[in-house]
């Protein structure tokens, strides 16, 4: 047990040392994320060490059940195409020039018009999506019409990793937890819902204290023409994920899983388009797009994560640490401690974990309140998940001055009454 704790522990430290010291390393013309190699060495340690069996790892993966890893890559991956889809046609840059536009020479109606622009965003497609298109935009405005970028950035990457909380699909950790216990998309919505409005809207209060100041002087006239994204394909991929989103709804009910749906929903958009650019004589840009920003390095970094879970299991680590949380207040230990282990581990590997700790529980409410956790815990530092990684690294190309001690800083002011609104919020959702 101990071997295999210090093993996990090791390699989760290593993994956080990585991404903030070496996030990339250069194989010949190949440039790959450090986070997955660490987590892919320290499961081949565990395996080839024997402190967990290769037979449990492939029953775990061939398993016919919703937390098998395969499947909820499937989906994650899947749903991420269609937002990555959308980004590729221009829809998301679309819409932040609409902002920039409609707020003429304000930057307060500017700030509230990109918070809601990018939750309504965030609710329906991903918020990795929103933050990787988002946030290179802003960039960019801010320098030309010569005003302080802070504001804009910090709100869009809280409402990006607040509202996420509100649907399934708006984040993997979401979709880990409510696939784990069978949770279907519409009891996810119902849970959901009062605790990322109470949370989305407490964030946007307490963004608007930190930076009213700020957002007194006005706008220097600086409008990017935006042109509208091709009308057919923009159709058709607004049309794929409306009816996937819909789907994953009503599916359970005639027990289609979540993620044929998702798959069917990408095989149908890559045929549709792919006739579309064969009738345009014309080459699949969109599609290409989609082909490579497709977040493959997942893929090892789930599937490793999986492995130290199933040996933390076999050596009853789990359990221990399972006894330890207790019976009582299940939103208060499993959302606080869900959102302080994201910032030691990152709240990918945090959910893969918690989802074991959490079966001896049989408690919706301490599922809720981790997925809860997984989501909040970005705002607090980058390590909190991938999402602040990127746009840590965003804003590093753009020069923008952005230290880990400034978003500590931040992240303390925003996230803590944010945290504290939702799993308030949850606890009322819980008693009706």
């Amino acid at each position: 047990m101990s071997v295999i704790l210090i093993l996990s522990v090791s390699t989760c430290l290593c993994m956080i040392l990585a991404v903030l010291l070496i996030p990339k390393l250069r194989i010949g013309r190949l440039r790959i994320s450090s986070y997955w190699v660490v987590t892919l060495i320290g499961a081949a340690v565990l395996l080839a060490s024997g402190q967990v069996s290769p037979a449990a790892v492939r029953r775990a993966l061939i398993a016919d059940t919703a937390v098998n890893p395969l499947k909820i890559l499937v989906l994650f991956i899947s749903m991420t195409v269609l937002s990555v889809f959308l980004d590729e046609l221009g829809f998301f840059h679309y819409f932040a020039n609409v902002a920039l536009r409609r707020s003429g020479t304000s930057q307060k109606k500017l700030f509230f018009i990109l918070y809601a622009i990018v939750s309504v965003l965030t609710v329906f497609t991903s918020n990795d999506i929103i933050i990787l298109s988002f946030t290179p935009f802003i960039c960019y405005f801010s320098k030309h019409a010569k005003i302080d970028p802070l504001p804009y950035l910090v709100a869009e990457f809280t409402a990006a990793n607040t509202w996420s909380m509100a649907l399934i699909i708006g984040n993997p950790t979401n979709i880990y937890l409510a696939s784990a216990f069978g949770v279907d998309f519409v009891t996810y919505l119902e849970y959901m819902l009062l605790p990322t409005v109470c949370a989305g809207g407490v964030a946007l209060l307490v963004l608007w204290l930190l930076f009213r100041k700020k957002l007194s002087a006005p706008i220097e006239r600086c409008e990017e023409v935006a042109e509208m994204p091709d009308k057919v394909q923009l159709g058709v991929g607004i049309a794929h994920l409306a009816a996937c989103t819909l789907l994953l709804a009503v599916g359970p009910y005639f027990g289609l899983p979540m993620w044929i749906v998702a798959l069917c929903a990408v095989g149908s958009l890559f045929l549709f388009t792919s006739i579309y650019s064969i009738i345009k004589k014309e080459k699949p840009r969109a599609l290409l797009g989609c082909v490579k920003r497709a977040p493959y390095e997942l893929i090892p970094f789930v599937l490793s994560m999986f492995v130290m879970v199933v040996a933390l299991e076999e050596g009853g680590v789990t359990a221990a640490i399972s006894r330890l949380f207790g019976e009582g207040l299940p939103v208060l230990k499993y959302g606080v401690s869900s959102f302080v282990a994201s910032n030691l581990v990152n709240n990918i590997p945090m959910s893969v974990f918690f989802s074991s700790v959490l079966e001896g529980t049989g408690s919706l409410s301490a599922v809720f309140a981790t997925v809860v956790g997984s989501n909040l815990g970005a705002l607090l530092t980058p390590v909190g998940a991938l999402a602040g990684l990127m746009w840590s690294s965003i804003l590093s190309r753009h020069r923008v001055k952005y230290g880990y001690g400034k978003f500590v800083a931040y992240g303390i002011a925003v996230s803590v009454p944010t945290l504290a609104a939702a799993l308030g919020a949850l606890s009322l959702t819980m008693l009706f």
